[in-house]
């Protein structure tokens, strides 16, 4: 194997600590002190080996080992680094340090790579601090504006700009290269975060592609009232309405079709006392689906609903983010399939039901994504776990397309 599998299981479980939770688990969301110690951490791994660190105007980090003829777009290789606030320890990091490993092994044995061979830590992919998600990618690739993502505040009001002035304030010594600079080709590792891998007994997925996922913020207006005195006739209640608009979501979209995924993750009601008719509910809606046209299809079926149902109330509905379906590269399928031979490995396809900061990479340039399985296929959880010859298996085929590549 071209790594260090011994190297790169404890390197995961050290960047764990960075944000680790009493539950084994690890808090270390985005632009946050906890995020500014895992970059120390990943740059001084990196400079032991000569590797070069720069970030850019949307804080995504990049440690390059030179190549011979650095005219050549660069291979880009690795995830991400934030967690979400119950995360676990391999969710993005197992991506950003198998790429690691990889360029690592080949710096000390003195390879020269033909092309610059870069690891990447995206800013944002998971979008539990700022939302929505993968704002580092997004801005990279043109998809999203840098100024609104900047504009983009956190539950403590918090602006990701000010925080991103933060970041770099701590890093004052990192070059910084421009959004969107052309990329040869580009390799995204992770755990799948699903079942299937593990249930087939199979350690190397060859991802397809991800299915599209629409997003969105809806606030529904009412009025505040005395719990005791106002009637109910008389009453402008934005929880009931809320209650209404999400019965008849989950009925007409959530059960409408045995593919379709559709969240409400996130609800905040005003004044949330106990005495207080609710005046004001915002929530937030995760839709995916494999289908372009089914995802789009759905989405108008809810705006509709949630003007529908919000009566007697206001209701506004913002699109928060549009990720169509995609397909990865099939060049790059097909070359991580002979990899994973090579090692004695069996492979599976896998459609990926999450998002992956790839998606967004992929019109740029050939692009493929390596899964690995994930303990009862739990995710974003404490419990998250991979075995650790998963780790290696995944790394390995990752480090053997890297070279071949490069």
């Amino acid at each position: 194997m071209r790594i260090d599998p011994d190297r790169l299981w404890q390197r995961l479980m050290r960047l764990a600590e960075i944000g680790g939770r009493p539950d084994g688990g690890v808090d270390r969301q985005a632009l946050t002190e906890g995020e500014i110690a895992a970059w120390r951490l990943l740059i001084g791994w990196a400079a032991e080996v000569g590797m070069e660190a720069a970030t850019d105007a949307a804080g995504n980090l990049f440690l390059t080992l030179p190549g011979r003829d650095r005219a050549l777009p660069p291979l880009l290789a690795g995830s991400h680094i934030d967690s979400q606030p119950t995360g676990g320890k391999f969710d993005g990091a197992f991506g950003v340090l198998a790429a690691l490993e990889a360029a690592t092994f080949l710096a000390e044995r003195g390879v020269a790579p033909a092309r610059d061979i870069t690891i990447v830590a995206w800013m944002n992919e998971e979008g539990s601090r700022f939302a929505p998600g993968m704002m580092g990618s997004e801005a990279f690739a043109g998809v999203r504006d840098l100024a609104a993502i900047r504009a983009a505040r956190d539950a403590e009001g918090i602006s990701a700009g000010d925080a991103l002035d933060t970041l770099h304030a701590a890093f004052p010594e990192l070059p910084r290269r421009p959004l969107g600079f052309p990329v040869g080709y580009y390799l995204e590792p992770h755990i799948e975060q699903g079942p299937l891998l593990e249930q087939a007994g199979i350690p190397i997925g060859i991802v397809t592609g991800i299915q599209g996922k629409t997003t969105w913020e809806i606030v529904i207006k009412g009025e505040e009232g005395h719990a005791g005195t106002l009637d109910m006739a008389l009453r402008r209640d934005a929880l009931v309405a809320f209650a209404r608009m999400a019965a008849a979501m989950q009925a007409e979209v959530g059960l409408a079709d045995p593919v379709v995924k559709f969240t409400i993750g996130r609800v905040e009601v005003q004044p949330n006392a106990p005495s207080v008719v609710p005046s004001r509910v915002l929530f937030r809606i995760d839709l995916r689906h494999p289908d372009n046209a089914a995802l789009a299809g759905f989405g108008r079926r809810l705006e509709a609903l949630a003007e529908t149902y919000a009566a007697p109330c206001g209701v506004s509905v913002t699109r928060l983010g549009e990720a169509p379906s995609n397909d990865f590269d099939a060049g790059l399928r097909a070359r991580i399939a002979a990899a994973a031979a090579r090692l004695g490995h069996a492979v599976m396809p896998v459609l990926s039901a999450a998002g992956h900061d790839a998606r967004h990479m992929a019109p740029l340039c050939p692009a493929a994504m390596i899964f690995i399985p994930c303990r009862g296929g739990i995710s974003h959880a404490p419990q998250e776990w991979a075995e650790p010859a998963h780790v290696a298996a995944g790394a390995a085929v990752l480090a053997e397309v890297i070279s071949e590549l490069a």
